[in-house]
């Protein structure tokens, strides 16, 4: 094969694949992207329990941040920003190895343009020794430095700096807090931080369903002040999230026509001050995601409903109003 016909193929294969990573990946529809994501104050590592609704159980978070009773959202976007900014951070050790590779391959190609053969340089068994040597070296090298910097950032990652890990993170169950409140009264204080069952009334599920509407809605015409008034700042933060993927993809997502079928309570109670109420859900909506530009529909349907079944936790700080807390796929 010439080293035309090479170099020919060679630019074909980088136009393909430049190509596909240029093509932008469909975020799943509806609020939530269809994940895991929130939390359920001290129960965000338990499963709720199933119902009629969603007698397969529901799925662990996989997205949620650590909550306290007395604090149930602390958790906001600015945190988000930060988690998603040290994420997107570029490897030391995967820029070094792409540089070593990309060095390796571009003697390579030297030595075959100039008509040496791509392993010109280990023609001999003592280059070949020293070349093998050297990888040996530079891969030591590597080791070295991945460790150095894991040892510098562990302290980091286990402090309370870090308050909103996205991915597959599970919040630590609260502690009675008895040991460090001391004298008298310290027991009935962690007596009273502890998960008690309550009770819910019809405007408690009024609530609930109307929330399911105003929510899609709000997520659906990106009303971020809509959003933000009806959900915690940790769930604000995820919608926010995949609302700006979606405009940096070039798409938007559309729901309409959200209605309730099926809803039984799974879990209801009190930490604290802060009532927390967990909902089995089986509804129905019109999802559909467009092209910004042409308008054209590239995921979902603007006329076919389908059916979704999820757990939606909300929590009510005492005087004040229901906001969603959580969202749970159904297993």
């Amino acid at each position: 094969m010439s080293l035309i016909s090479l170099a020919r193929r060679g630019r074909a294969v980088a136009l393909v694949t430049g190509a596909l990573l240029l093509v932008p990946l469909v975020a799943e529809a509806r609020p939530g992207g269809g994940r895991s994501s929130g939390s359920r104050g001290s129960f965000t590592n338990s499963a709720p329990p199933s119902t009629n609704t969603t007698p397969g159980g529901a799925q662990t978070f996989q997205r949620s941040a650590p909550s306290s009773p007395a604090s149930p959202s602390m958790a906001g976007p600015s945190a988000a920003g930060a988690a998603a900014a040290q994420a997107a951070r570029p490897s030391f050790a995967r820029n070094m190895m792409m540089g070593i590779g990309a060095g390796l391959l571009g003697a390579g190609l030297f030595g075959m343009l100039s008509g040496s053969g791509f392993f010109s340089g280990l023609a001999s068994l003592a280059g070949m020794l020293g070349f093998v040597l050297q990888l040996a070296l530079i891969a030591g090298i590597v080791v070295l430095a991945i460790r150095f910097f894991r040892r510098r950032s562990e302290p980091q990652l286990a402090g309370a700096g870090a308050p909103y890990a996205r991915q597959g993170y599970d919040a630590p169950q609260p502690q009675p807090a008895a040991s460090a409140m001391g004298g008298f009264g310290g027991g009935a204080a962690a007596a009273a931080a502890q998960p008690q069952p309550i009770e819910l009334s019809g405007e408690d599920f009024n609530a609930f369903e109307r929330l399911l509407g105003e929510i899609n809605t709000a997520y659906s015409s990106e009303d971020e002040a809509g959003l933000r008034q009806r959900t915690t700042p940790e769930m604000f933060g995820y919608f926010d999230e995949d609302l700006s993927d979606n405009a940096r993809r070039g798409v938007a997502d559309r729901v309409s026509d959200v209605k309730l079928l099926q809803g039984d309570l799974s879990q209801a109670w009190k930490e604290g001050d802060t009532d927390y109420a967990t909902v089995a859900m089986r509804f129905s909506l019109i999802n559909a995601v467009y092209d910004r530009k042409s308008g054209k529909i590239v995921d979902g349907s603007a006329t076919q409903a389908q059916e979704v079944r999820e757990y939606w936790t909300f929590l009510r700080e005492r005087g004040g109003a229901w906001k969603l807390s959580g969202i749970q796929q159904t297993a």
